[in-house]
């Protein structure tokens, strides 16, 4: 007898250990690294213009690498500082695709790798009632807990897709999808600088099973500038955002209102019209001009391992496109599995395909010979830019995982008369951290 109650006391005390939250920690230190390797073969093009994919083969490669630091400052404040390198090229520029097919690649000036700051942030907790979260250590999220309904205010420099469009099938360059529309919103025209980044603020409001945000970021002075606006009572971004837990999923409904020193295609093409030129939208730029959008992003788990996602955009599609992509409509959707079924629970391979649209004012003003920040082929016989793309991601290593990704792209910067084109990429991703 004494024995069975022995057993039955360590049963207890070790399914106990299991289900205790994790250790507070002080602070964390992560770091990853991903290059990618990409190459498309020559493809059909009766004529190119400034902004255009090369019809001729090319093959190019990205790099970077990122340290994540997290320290708490006290039981509800923490501090992230995420120092970052980059180099490398994209295609013809990173010109020539609104889909552009490697996310890990800004429009950047230079392939030579450069340092900088990518994040750099305080995040303050305010709580109601005592129940609390618990969180696993992980890249920008100390282990410990936060409280289970809490208003938190972050500040500082971040990337606004940090805390909205989330999507966990789909939101990561670095381990999931590749291409710009499939991992982000691409008709959330979103404040942020060349890289992607911002300086700003994000207030949110989390329950256990829904939440509201609202963030405000500076936008640069030219489109895909590196330079802010600083004035941000006049130009800036603003973003709304609300989600819902429903069982083993979560749908989210975004919107966002910026105003920027930018022009709108319909007074480019009068401007050109009245002077017998081709239209330039940087010659209508207006101080506070405003451009407005929605967005729709939902993942759901349908058996253990299996999930599908879609997100679905649209912005007004009359002003300029003027950070992201020149992407006015969006519909995007696909399916991931786990290898779990097939004893591989670290592996993953999905698949997916996205569709951009852009407002016939947009198309009538490419057609005339007008460039956005990244496309413009003279002119344009206008179409739907088509993308599918699969990967799969295998864990060779622990932390060490490489993917093989085909990506088929069907009207490249919406433009029936060029293409398709196949994009073939190789990606080495590793990821390690220290508690």
């Amino acid at each position: 007898m004494p024995r069975k109650i022995l057993l039955i006391t360590l049963w207890f005390t070790l399914r106990l250990r299991a289900q205790s939250p994790p250790a507070p920690e002080t602070w964390n230190l992560y770091w990853q690294a991903t290059s990618i390797g990409q190459y498309h073969p020559g493809f059909p093009s009766p004529y190119q213009g400034p902004l255009s994919l090369f019809p001729h083969p090319e093959a190019e490669d990205s790099l970077t690498s990122t340290f994540f630091f997290g320290y708490r400052l006290a039981r509800n404040t923490q501090f992230y500082f995420n120092p970052e390198l980059a180099g490398g090229r994209g295609f013809s520029g990173t010109d020539g695709i609104a889909n552009f097919p490697n996310g890990e690649m800004p429009r950047v000036a230079s392939a030579t790798p450069t340092p900088y700051i990518a994040r750099l942030y305080i995040t303050q907790d305010f709580g109601f009632g005592e129940a609390r979260a618990y969180f696993e250590s992980g890249i920008n999220q100390l282990a410990g807990s936060r409280p289970a309904t809490r208003y938190s205010v972050t500040v500082g420099r971040f990337s606004m897709e940090d805390f909205f469009d989330d999507n966990r099938y789909s939101h990561d360059p670095r381990t999931q999808f590749m291409g710009w529309a499939a991992m982000y919103n691409g008709a959330w025209d979103y404040p942020a600088d060349t890289r992607g980044y911002t300086w700003g603020w994000v207030h949110e409001f989390h329950t256990p099973r829904w939440s509201v945000r609202y963030g405000s970021g500076g936008v640069p002075t030219v489109a895909n500038g590196m330079h802010f606006d600083r004035r941000i009572f006049r130009d800036r971004g603003d973003v709304f955002e609300g989600d819902v837990n429903v069982r083993a999923g979560t749908v989210r409904l975004l919107s966002y209102i910026n105003h920027a020193d930018s022009g709108t295609y319909a007074q480019a093409i009068r401007l050109a019209e009245q002077t017998g030129t081709k239209p330039n939208i940087n010659l209508t730029d207006r101080p506070g001009t405003v451009k407005y959008g929605f967005g729709l992003s939902a993942d759901q788990e349908l058996v253990k391992g299996v999930g599908v996602f879609t997100r679905l955009g649209w912005n007004d599609g009359k002003t300029q496109s003027f950070m992201f992509t020149p992407i006015d409509r969006l519909a995007s959707g696909g399916v991931s599995v786990n290898g779990a079924w097939w004893r591989r629970p670290n592996d993953t391979v999905a698949t997916a395909i996205t569709v951009s649209g852009i407002s016939s004012v947009h198309a009538l003003y490419l057609e005339r010979g007008g460039l956005d920040f990244m496309i413009g082929d003279g002119t344009l016989r206008y179409g739907p830019e088509y993308a599918s793309e699969t990967y799969y991601s295998a864990e060779v290593w622990p932390g060490v995982f490489v993917s093989a990704d085909l990506q088929h792209i069907t009207n490249p910067a919406y433009n029936r008369d060029r293409g398709p084109v196949w994009v073939a990429s190789l990606r080495l991703h590793i990821e390690t951290g220290k508690k």
